[in-house]
């Protein structure tokens, strides 16, 4: 865990930037085990939901606990239970601990933010089952 967190302090560092400018504008920080993250919350920035730089999550809203839907559901193309926003942006944590500074190009070549994107559809997965946060087209890279 602790190296993973060290392999994808690049992108914590931009995090933390972001998340301490944020708290110029309001947003307030605290250290969540659960998520594996210092999470900024109320960061003012963004259309809604949250945002993950390595072990820093940037949430728009007063906490993590907030349900959301997944993006298949946002898309149409299946019914799922709303899920934990912390629950899907932890995936994203596990995420860059294993691709360190490679997460972002890796991530964007991979399709963005969209539902096309293996990394989001595994971070639904995880938010839903409590397991399976690395893409399943991607187990072979790992």
């Amino acid at each position: 865990m602790l190296l993973g967190a060290v392999w994808a302090s690049p992108w914590t560092l931009a995090g933390l930037v972001a998340g301490l400018a944020g708290m110029a504008a309001g947003a307030s920080a605290r250290f969540s085990r659960r998520d594996r993250a210092l999470v900024f919350v109320r960061w003012p920035w963004g259309p809604g939901g949250a945002m993950t730089l390595g072990n820093v999550i940037l949430a728009t809203g007063g906490d993590l606990e907030a349900s959301c839907a997944t993006y298949e559901h946002r898309a149409g193309r299946c019914s799922h239970p709303p899920v934990r926003l912390g629950d899907h942006e932890r995936a994203h944590v596990y995420q860059y601990m294993l691709l360190g500074p490679l997460f972002v190009p890796v991530y964007f070549l991979c399709g963005g933010i969209s539902v096309r994107n293996p990394f989001e559809r595994a971070a639904d997965h995880y938010a839903l089952h409590g397991h399976g946060w690395w893409p399943p087209s991607l187990r072979s890279y790992r």
